[in-house]
């Protein structure tokens, strides 16, 4: 007999999540909301005002020690001990063969500490991979996750709700970079960070336990500013026009970066060896196999994962992610294709349900914020 499946982790946020009447799904081994009300009206909200996200599900991995920063080295594809204290780097860690493990952001706290932000479904498996690559090194690995709320407030006016809660100058933080501070009085990691595509802020809460007091008084004191509380359904609509690849879908262990059109977080330039660095070498120098492209469709019928893709009636690829576009009013979708096709001639097509679906051939990504 199998053993029964454990119920799902509650974060800290769960009770605020059920009286405002979520949506609570099972998410990576997660209860987590969904949705409050419309995700459209979400998605809407945190492209024209801001939306507040329970983001607790994230892994947090800490790199503490004399050789942190060589050991990220070794361990990841990115150049991490040439990030700047106080600055982030996009990265990804990797199999031998090249193959994606997980989509990480690494903060660099200090310049002999590290923090790793890993997808929710793949804390594990990085956790473990991390502590076997850094067992060379003077560093201590320590998976902090069960530690930590993760709280993102996203959208343009993200600042203005923000700043009269915390002790920052929110125009100090730039882009990709986090600092300690406090939000409602309590002391987190604040970063301008996000997976919306809009301006926004990520504030790490340690412990948990505090980030009830940091939603609530952002939900007071953003009211007015049209912020709504936000679930995963809005999420990944705001992901995806911004073109962000999601694990398990655009990325995966038989997936390279240079696969999704990634192969720039790749820094081959970095001394000494890396894991992967011999597959990764030869994958920058030959052909891609499939790349990744954007669908918009000229009809109204969602596209969604798993469907095939025709050009003039053959089959050349599979979407890895659709759905309708709150933004631009149309269906959209990422799909990997054959990696020489030459997508500026024939009909493109999507197969819902057995009936061919016209789509354009875009550009990724399909919404950018104007600066």
């Amino acid at each position: 007999m199998s053993e029964p499946s454990s119920a799902p982790r509650l974060t800290a946020l769960h009770k605020i999540h059920e009286e405002a009447g979520a949506t609570l799904v099972d998410f990576a081994g997660w209860l987590m909301p969904l949705r409050y009300a419309s995700e459209t009206a979400e998605h809407t909200a945190v492209r024209e005002a801001a939306g507040l996200f329970d983001l607790s599900h994230m892994g947090e991995i800490r790199l503490v020690g004399p050789q942190a920063a060589e050991a990220l080295d070794y361990a990841l594809v990115g150049f991490l001990s040439k990030v700047k204290v106080g600055r982030a780097r996009y990265t990804m860690i990797t199999a031998e063969d090249g193959g994606v493990l997980d989509d990480l952001i690494v903060y660099r706290l200090g310049e002999q500490e590290y923090l790793v932000v890993a997808n929710a479904a793949n804390v594990p498996v990085v956790a473990s991979a991390l502590a076997e690559r850094a067992a060379g090194f003077d560093v201590e690995v320590t998976d902090e996750s069960a530690a930590y709320s993760l709280i993102a407030v996203q959208g343009p006016r993200a600042v203005e709700i923000l700043a009269p809660l915390t002790d920052a100058d929110l125009d100090d933080i730039r882009y990709y970079a986090g600092y300690e501070h406090t939000v409602a009085g309590v002391p987190v990691l604040l970063a301008r960070t996000g997976y919306t595509g809009e301006d926004g802020f990520e504030i790490f809460v340690k412990p948990a336990d505090k980030a009830p007091e940091i939603w609530a008084a952002l939900m007071a004191g953003g009211a007015r500013h049209g912020l709504v509380p936000a679930g995963l359904s809005s999420r990944d609509t705001l992901r995806m026009e911004a073109g962000m690849p999601l694990y398990g879908q655009e990325l995966s262990a038989d997936l390279t970066p240079f696969d999704a059109g990634l192969g720039r977080v790749v820094k081959l330039d970095k001394p000494g060896d890396f894991v992967g660095r011999a597959a990764l070498e030869e994958a920058s120098r030959t052909s891609r196999e499939r790349r990744l492209i954007g669908l918009v469709g000229r009809g109204r019928r969602p596209l969604r994962k798993g469907q095939d893709v025709l050009r003039d009636g053959a089959v050349i690829g599979v979407t890895t992610s659709g759905a309708p576009s709150p933004t631009l009013g149309r269906p959209i979708a990422m799909a990997y294709v054959d990696g020489d096709l030459d997508t500026s001639t024939g009909t493109f097509t999507v197969d819902v349900r057995g009936r061919g679906e016209e789509v354009d051939v875009v550009e990724l990504p399909f919404y950018k914020r104007q600066p």
